[in-house]
């Protein structure tokens, strides 16, 4: 059965839809006890780093839908973990920041997300996984998503 979907298991749009699905598994699996989509976890992160980013720019540096991002805001408020402020001003635009709760979150996640990562690229070694990324980087065009 196998020979007969080799083309298929060659195919980049088939390998990384996999390769997605194991990790978010993964990550699922392991952050259960947070509560967290790894969406969730991302927009944590950069609102940690970038406080006060209004939801157009957060969804664009996680490369999430613009249309969607609001859902993910809203039960991340829902759980306490941020909170909106109107922007000092323009009133029509709402920021975001962590709260104590979220902040402690994600500090306590991190590390658990390093284990799902370390664990997803185990099967390669330090080089071919430094590769992976940087091809990943360039497929992905990381460097667009997260300029200044």
């Amino acid at each position: 059965m196998t020979d007969k979907l080799a083309d298929l298991y060659r195919k980049p749009g088939h390998l990384l839809r996999r390769a997605q699905q194991v990790i978010v598994g993964t990550f699922t699996r392991e952050c259960a006890e947070y509560d967290l989509t790894p969406v969730q976890y991302a927009a944590l992160t950069a609102i940690r780093f970038y406080p006060g980013t209004d939801a157009t720019r957060l969804a664009e540096m996680i490369a999430f839908d613009r249309s969607t991002i609001g859902n993910v805001l809203i039960r991340l408020e829902k759980k306490g973990l941020i909170r909106r402020d109107t922007h000092e001003s323009d009133k029509r635009i709402k920021t975001v920041s962590l709260t104590s709760t979220g902040l402690n979150l994600v500090i306590r996640a991190d590390p658990i997300v390093d284990q799902v990562q370390e664990k997803f690229l185990a099967p390669l070694t330090k080089q071919e996984a430094a590769e992976f990324i940087r091809l990943l980087h360039k497929l992905a065009d990381v460097r667009e998503i997260t300029r200044d």
